[in-house]
């Protein structure tokens, strides 16, 4: 069953109940218009610049180090390692993962992102309850959550390979409809949907590109670089993080921590960026 978060709904529209469950009886992703990426300013140009800069000296590999250390070491209540991990390549094999995900897990009989996995592999594995690691789940001022550091190092190793989230199993299929349908899902006090910013190209807010979902180039830039540093924090942050914070900015309640709304979503992103390079953690703005 899918987990969902409950909106204010504008008077008239179809309970988003009944388009979930609508988009779950669609039998495939429908593919996305090829779209030309818009001309980029001199602004633009002039940011990437030196966010590419930035990258070559990004404290991203600190957060790997501290990963690939949290991977092998035993913990928990059942004093155990993460090297018997499933992340859909079998126990323990860690390279080629991120890019293939989200993914259906039978053992858990869900569809996980990569964040996801790992936290259901520390409770299921290593004993940690989730409502513990829920209670701070992404990074603040001098304080990293491990789950974030265990995601980066993993999307390391999938540095340079390119993204292939598979869509075989009937529940992997049904993630990407219901992540479509929530993107183009509009509510709340602003009426607005995640289309609203990322629905058509050459959009900025101050001066930040919005790259349009929908389109092979603008999922690749969406999934690019996370994990990511974020330079006006100072702290490690995943694409669990993005998606949430996409739900406080338009005013909608936020989902619970590696909840099936946000691996919908991220499904939605990965599979419109398949057949592309990813570069590995990054940094942001």
């Amino acid at each position: 069953m899918i987990t969902i978060v409950q909106a204010t709904q504008p008077k008239g529209r179809a309970p988003l109940l009944a388009a979930l469950a609508a988009a779950m009886a669609i039998a495939s992703p429908v593919s996305h218009a090829e779209e030309a990426p818009p001309a980029k300013d001199k602004a633009t140009l002039e940011f990437e610049k030196f966010r590419a800069e930035m990258e070559d000296f990004g404290p991203a590999e600190l957060y790997e180090d501290k990963g690939a250390a949290l991977w092998k070491e035993k913990r928990g209540p059942n004093n155990a390692s993460l090297e018997q991990c499933d992340l859909g390549l079998g126990p323990g094999v860690v390279e080629g993962a991120y890019v293939q995900m989200p993914r259906y897990f039978a053992d858990a009989d869900a569809v996980m992102d990569a964040e996801r996995r790992i936290v259901w592999c520390m409770v299921n594995l290593q004993g940690f309850k989730m409502e513990d690691i829920a209670k701070k789940p992404f990074a603040k001022e001098q304080y990293t959550p491990d789950p974030t550091s265990l995601v980066t190092f993993v999307a390391g190793k999938s540095r340079g390979m390119k993204i292939n989230a598979p869509q075989k199993h009937p529940k992997e299929i049904a993630a990407y409809n219901i992540g479509r349908e929530i993107t183009g899902y509009r509510a709340g006090p602003y009426d607005f949907s995640c289309s609203t910013c990322h629905g058509d190209a050459g959009k900025r807010i101050r001066m930040q590109d919005l790259p349009n979902l929908t389109s092979p180039d603008g999922a690749l830039r969406s999934f690019q670089g996370w994990p990511g540093y974020r330079m006006t924090g100072g702290v490690m942050l995943t694409q669990q993080w993005r998606m949430t914070d996409c739900f406080r900015q338009q005013r909608f309640p936020q989902p619970k921590y590696a909840s099936d709304t946000i691996t919908a979503l991220l499904t939605y992103l990965t599979v419109n960026a398949s057949g592309q390079e990813y570069k590995g953690p990054g940094i942001k703005r």
